[in-house]
């Protein structure tokens, strides 16, 4: 009985041991859980920087000029009977443009020969009288006087074939001049003029214009320092230049610089350069104002940074989130230039291979630690 009696003395001090041991049992069981659920460093996309060659730009307005002009004008007096082209219609240097009524100069021409057949004959005729005088002033047939009239009448008779001459050629010249022709190839302007009018020769109203496109060039006017800068560093070599045209679209050729004045615009400080495009398309027009992006400097180790990467200060000030070869965030205060495409031109604070973040810098700050991640189309940090 007193062994019962101790023995049951002995459980509550047994439920309680057991008891406490069940409840730390549960309560390291919880640290372990709440130590196993800590969020892991937040994922951020990155840039991994590197040096390449970059071309520094200036833009300026420029205007297209057409390669060849040539204004159609004629050069003898008429009637229009044809108009032989379309408006707006290529030709080609020969093809018949107009015609004027070739009648007038026909007969002319026709009169012409005439005199000359008669020189000729004239000629003839005084070529046998000198030649028989000179041999009867040998025995004294006829005077000295008389053989030295015949040679000089003789004489006279080839220079009026040479007139004559002349003048069939004139008459020809003046009836080719009836048909207009084009004197260069290339798109030809709407005409002034249609079948029936009365044209004169050399009148100041031109008939049509002929413009060639393919190539052309394209004026630009860039101030007088740039030039300078251009000429220091590359003795204005044929630069690459692209132009944009008025709706924003950039032209998919590019031209050379070929030209440039030897004189300063004293109102303005520019000088007018030009550059030659193949323009095989036909796009650039004369007259069109484009916008001219002409390459200054070229950089051999630039460093360009994502715009995503670059964080502006409320002072102006930029700076990037950088991380380390820890991963973690480092703030790194950058000086960066112009923008270049879609990039910032670093000055300084960055150099190649800095990691800088270019997606997550919501989820960061200066000594956290990230998971670091490629931002897509970074091939240089893969």
């Amino acid at each position: 009985m007193d062994r019962l009696i101790a023995s049951l003395k002995r459980w509550p001090t047994l439920a309680l041991v057991i008891g406490g041991a069940f409840l730390a049992g549960c309560q390291d069981s919880s640290e372990q859980q709440q130590q196993g659920a800590a969020p892991p460093p937040p994922a951020v996309e990155f840039v991994t920087l590197q040096t390449e060659s970059v071309n520094i730009s200036e833009t300026y307005s420029g205007r297209v000029t057409a390669y060849r002009s040539a204004e159609i004008r004629p050069q003898v007096s008429g009637i229009i009977l044809e108009r032989a082209f379309e408006e707006g219609a290529r030709v080609e240097a020969g093809d018949l443009l107009y015609q004027i009524d070739p009648a007038v100069y026909e007969a002319e021409l026709a009169a012409a020969r005439s005199e000359l057949a008669l020189a000729r004959a004239n000629a003839e005729s005084a070529r046998l009288l000198a030649e028989r005088y000179a041999s009867l002033v040998k025995t004294s047939a006829v005077s000295q006087q008389e053989a030295d009239d015949a040679s000089a009448a003789w004489k006279q008779a080839q220079a009026q074939i040479q007139a004559a001459e002349a003048a069939v050629k004139r008459a020809q010249i003046d009836l080719d001049y009836t048909r207009i022709t084009a004197p260069i190839a290339g798109i030809i302007s709407r005409s002034n003029v249609t079948e029936g009018a009365l044209v004169s020769a050399q009148q100041s109203t031109a008939l049509a214009r002929v413009h060639q496109l393919s190539p052309v060039y394209v004026d630009i006017r860039q101030p007088a320092s740039a030039l300078l800068k251009l000429k220091r560093d590359s003795g204005v070599p044929e630069t690459s230049i692209q132009v944009s045209l008025d709706d924003g679209t950039t032209y998919p050729e590019t031209g050379t610089l070929k030209f440039a004045e030897s004189q300063v615009d004293q109102d303005t400080g520019t000088v007018n350069i030009r550059a030659l495009f193949n323009n095989s398309d036909e796009w650039l027009l004369p007259g069109m104002f484009v916008r001219a992006s002409v390459v200054i400097e070229q950089l051999d180790n630039a460093i360009l940074a994502p715009q995503p990467g670059i964080i502006r200060q409320p002072n102006g000030a930029a700076s990037a989130m950088v991380i380390t070869e820890e991963d973690k965030v480092e703030s790194r205060p950058v000086s960066v230039g112009r923008a270049i495409g879609n990039k910032w031109l670093v000055n300084d604070g960055l150099q190649a291979g800095d990691r800088i973040i270019v997606k997550g810098l919501q989820k960061v700050s200066p000594g956290a630690q990230v998971t670091p991640q490629p931002a897509q189309g970074d091939s240089e940090s893969r």
